[in-house]
């Protein structure tokens, strides 16, 4: 026997934070990468000027003192020691013939470059940036060189600032967003400790205060959600009441003619409460089915037809030869009077408003009455028409009949009161309104059935 697999789940809160974590670091990594290039390639450029800028104003210096030296030895600057002038700067002063006047200290008998301009060059396995120029008049050239080394170690030093930096807003950045997200599914996990906590039966509304904004939609759907339970439970228990109260006549008149039959002095009087029994279990049973079409016809089941494009003339047609038969066992004259009219309907649905109709209509009209049974087309309307010359419905009363169980205090025939209520609830599947007016020849009940112009075809 195989088990079902467990569901698949995930943490909303644990996503967020990984995502959110992770999309810090990697933004913070990646600018503080491009900053450190970016400020690497303007100190490199500041470095390359200054170099630039010192060879000119040494070799502007040195052109008089060099004039006077031209074809001695080169000299050698006394440095101080403390200064460590060799391990950032040197340079050579060369005369046109290739003589070198002056130098640094730490600056070496041979020529640091042979490229005009900014260049690098390698002296004892170390990297310099090196700089040569030429004065105005061609006579004296200047030689500078700076270790890439000291450029690095600046370089270098910025960089661990930056990692400094990293090291302590990472983490800043990280508790505020853990905190924000925390702060959030609270409120959520308020929301649902509030529902957890509830009993079956508490359907009150769930508070949205303190709730964010994005979350407030889903509780209010929530509530929405609650308030169609409650009405739903409400509507059920009425539902049950009422049929319990309804079902107490017919069950008591079976109950009351079973005792009857068991005392019959003889075989007529036996079938006469016989026959009784039958009419009371033939009420019960029409109640039960009543009560059976009503719950599905009720709108908080979701149970909606499926409408297609039909002509009512032709479903009606079917139904006439049946009609005609039950009006004449209740001694009453059927006339139709249906032309075609197509519009969207479910044909099951129909059939249950068209039996409840004519049923009322045949049951209350007294003999010899008749029926007419109508359906036309009326601009963007069809219109479904039962009417008869029984006693009416008064203006008054003609909302109330509506109503589940409600019956006129001077109804003559069994009834269970919920065939209207039947007829309004197939027409609200459909999208139509019910109308009562006047019967035939200004006497009766006319019951019209408009579906709509959006469901005229």
């Amino acid at each position: 026997m195989t088990t079902a697999a467990a569901p698949r789940s995930w943490s909303l809160r644990r996503t967020l934070l990984t995502v959110l974590l992770s999309l810090t670091c990697a933004v913070w990594a990646v600018s503080a990468f491009t900053v450190y290039l970016e400020a690497d390639r303007e100190s490199q450029e500041l470095f390359d000027q200054s170099l630039t800028e010192t060879a000119h104003l040494l070799l502007t210096l040195a052109a008089h003192e060099a004039e006077e030296r031209q074809g001695l030895d080169p000299t050698a600057l006394d440095e101080h020691d403390d200064l460590m002038h060799g391990q950032y700067l040197i340079f050579q002063l060369w005369d046109k013939s290739g003589h070198l006047l002056y130098k640094s200290a730490a600056a070496p008998e041979q020529v640091l470059a042979d490229t005009e301009g900014l260049g690098w060059a390698t002296l004892d396995a170390r990297r310099w940036r090196t700089y040569t120029s030429w004065d105005g008049k061609g006579q004296l050239q200047i030689q500078l060189a700076e270790p890439a080394s000291h450029r690095q170690e600046i370089s270098d030093k910025f960089a661990h600032r930056i990692a400094v930096y990293a090291l302590l807003a990472v983490p800043l950045l990280a508790g505020a967003i853990w905190w924000s997200i925390n702060r959030v599914f609270r409120a959520l996990q308020r929301s649902a400790s509030e529902v957890a906590e509830r009993t079956p039966n508490e359907l009150r509304e769930v508070s949205v205060d303190g709730a964010p904004t994005e979350v407030q939609p889903l509780l209010r759907a929530i509530n929405q959600l609650f308030e169609r339970v409650r009405r739903t439970l409400e509507h059920e228990q009425r539902f049950t009441a009422d049929a319990a109260h309804e079902l107490r006549t017919p069950l008591a008149a079976i109950k009351t003619n079973l005792q009857v039959i068991q005392r019959a002095r003889n075989d007529a009087e036996r079938n006469e409460f016989l026959a009784g029994l039958g009419a009371s279990v033939d009420r019960a049973s029409r109640l039960v089915d009543q009560l059976m079409t009503l719950s599905r016809m009720e709108p908080h089941t979701g149970a909606h037809p499926a409408l297609q494009s039909l002509d009512l003339c032709e479903l009606l047609a079917a139904q006439v030869p049946a009609l005609r038969e039950q009006a004449r066992r209740h001694g009453l004259q059927l006339e139709t009077d249906i032309s075609p009219a197509r519009c969207m309907l479910d044909p099951d649905s129909i059939l249950i408003l068209l039996r409840n109709l004519c049923d009322n209509a045949m049951r209350y009209t007294p003999q010899p009455g008749v029926v007419r049974l109508s359906c036309r087309r009326e601009g963007e309307q069809v219109v479904l028409e039962v009417a008869d010359t029984g006693p009416g419905i008064p203006p008054d009363m003609r909302e109330r009949v509506f109503d589940r169980f409600f019956r006129l205090a001077d109804a003559n025939q069994p009834g269970s009161g919920l065939g209207l209520s039947i007829v309004r609830r197939v027409a609200d599947a459909h999208g139509a309104s019910v109308q009562l007016g006047d019967g035939l020849d200004g006497r009766g009940l006319g019951v019209r059935v408009l579906f709509p112009a959006s469901a005229a075809g």
